[in-house]
């Protein structure tokens, strides 16, 4: 089954966004990402309508830039109405190169830098979470420096199971984010209410990624009500917004069954008024942080086939010119894949190979045992559904360039990150 903004042109080669992919390839060479803008666009309408839908619009959608950031991601996100989650001085720079509002922005991560604090709160950033006691100090001096109020959230661990790998797992009590549900917190909640320069807006948990279970998240909506119900008794204090992060699951594999945006955000505000209904606290402002969700069905990558190295009664080989240094996410955590030969769509998947990429490491694979049609050398390989956490991750391993991106939108693709160069690579080295 083919994935939106996909199609099978009647030569055989497989388009997205319009746009026919091995012609792509050829124009702009590979390793290539392949962004569709309406696939992009869909999904933030899609998170954009729930929340109205389902929670009269009491909420903003923030885009997670870790899945996948730049320029003209920023700006198309700015379009659709989203705000921005940012976890790094680079994130929050590029942002605000882009044109993007800085009170859009939600400064997250662990271990801010002062650097990093500075930055966030000189720039006027809308929000930033403070993940351990130590943060607290260092936004409220750079507020004074700046004489202004910073609106701050805190991070909470739920203690929440969220069903998915250990690596991508965020929200259990053994986490190096945020700070323990009980005294903990309310000993640093206490600390902000206190801090002149302060102003206590929130509380944000993330309990993981790549989750297809709707309960996880409505179990720690359910939690954080009894937080925030908690710090109202012992502090006084009412709690303007709660962030319940991001996660949602997307599609990488027929085996995965990703909810509906619109089903997710019923099912949590049924049960998160609920919680505000019976322990008489009010209903929070809502912020939710998708970024896989929106992306990673937006993307692909393109590869040219090399090599086809057959092992007898083990495996086949199927060697590209791309690898764990624009698509790590095998390498780190055993990630599956759906491909396709772009120039021979229209044809069965009637062979199965492991995809090897050409990085000096014997584990640099995209996937093993994966379906595709018949590869010969020189064909183009269609990795699906790797719009999230490829490019945001890749590196120069060996040396190796990282690939350009293009966006497309009716047929017609535009360079919105230039290929690297030899020159790139050896830009910062000094003699």
């Amino acid at each position: 089954m083919l994935r939106q903004g996909m199609n099978i042109e009647p030569n055989g080669h497989l388009s997205f966004g319009g746009a026919d992919l091995p012609a792509l390839a050829a124009e702009y060479k590979t390793p290539l990402y392949v962004f569709s803008e309406d696939v992009f666009r869909s999904a933030c309408r899609a998170f954009n309508r729930s929340i109205k839908q389902f929670y009269g619009g009491h909420g903003l959608v923030l885009y997670a830039s870790k899945a996948f950031a730049c320029k003209a991601i920023y700006k198309v996100i700015a379009e659709e109405g989203l705000g921005a989650d940012v976890v790094s001085g680079g994130e929050i720079y590029t942002a605000l190169q882009a044109g993007f509002l800085p009170e859009k922005l939600y400064f997250h991560g662990n271990n801010k830098s002062a650097e990093e604090i500075d930055f966030a709160v000189k720039s006027g950033v809308g929000c930033i979470v403070i993940d351990d006691e130590a943060e607290i100090a260092m936004i409220s001096a750079a507020a004074e420096k700046y004489h202004t109020r910073q609106r701050v959230f805190l991070r909470v661990k739920p203690g929440i199971d969220a069903h998915t790998h250990n690596f991508i797992k965020t929200g259990q009590v053994d986490s190096k984010f945020g700070f323990l549900k009980g005294s903990e917190l309310t000993a640093a909640v206490k600390v902000v209410l206190n801090a002149e320069n302060l102003i206590y807006a929130g509380l944000h948990c993330h309990i993981g990624s790549q989750i297809f279970d709707t309960e996880p998240f409505c179990a720690a909506a359910e939690v954080m009500v009894e937080v925030m119900a908690r710090l109202k008794s012992e502090l006084g204090c009412e709690t303007e917004c709660l962030d319940l992060g991001g996660g949602f699951g997307i599609r990488y594999t027929k085996e995965d069954d990703p909810l509906a945006y619109e089903a997710f955000m019923e099912m949590v505000s049924t049960r998160l008024k609920a919680a505000c209904n019976r322990l008489k606290v009010a209903l929070p402002f809502v912020l939710i942080e998708p970024g896989r969700s929106i992306v990673g069905p937006a993307g692909l990558t393109l590869y040219t086939v090399g090599h086809i190295k057959n092992i007898p009664n083990i495996r086949t080989y199927v060697a590209v010119d791309g690898g764990m240094t624009d698509n790590p996410r095998y390498a780190l955590y055993g990630a599956k894949y759906e491909v396709e030969i772009a120039n021979k769509a229209n044809r069965p998947k009637d062979f199965c190979a492991t995809i090897a990429g050409k990085c000096c490491e014997s584990g640099d694979l995209i996937g093993e045992g994966i379906a595709m049609q018949r590869p010969q050398r020189g064909d183009i390989l269609a990795v699906l559904s790797t719009g999230a956490y490829n490019y945001s991750m890749a590196s120069n391993y060996n040396r190796i360039p990282r690939p350009a991106a293009v966006l497309v939108k009716d047929g017609k693709a535009r360079v919105i990150v230039a290929r690297e160069s030899y020159e790139d690579l050896i830009k910062n080295d000094l003699d």
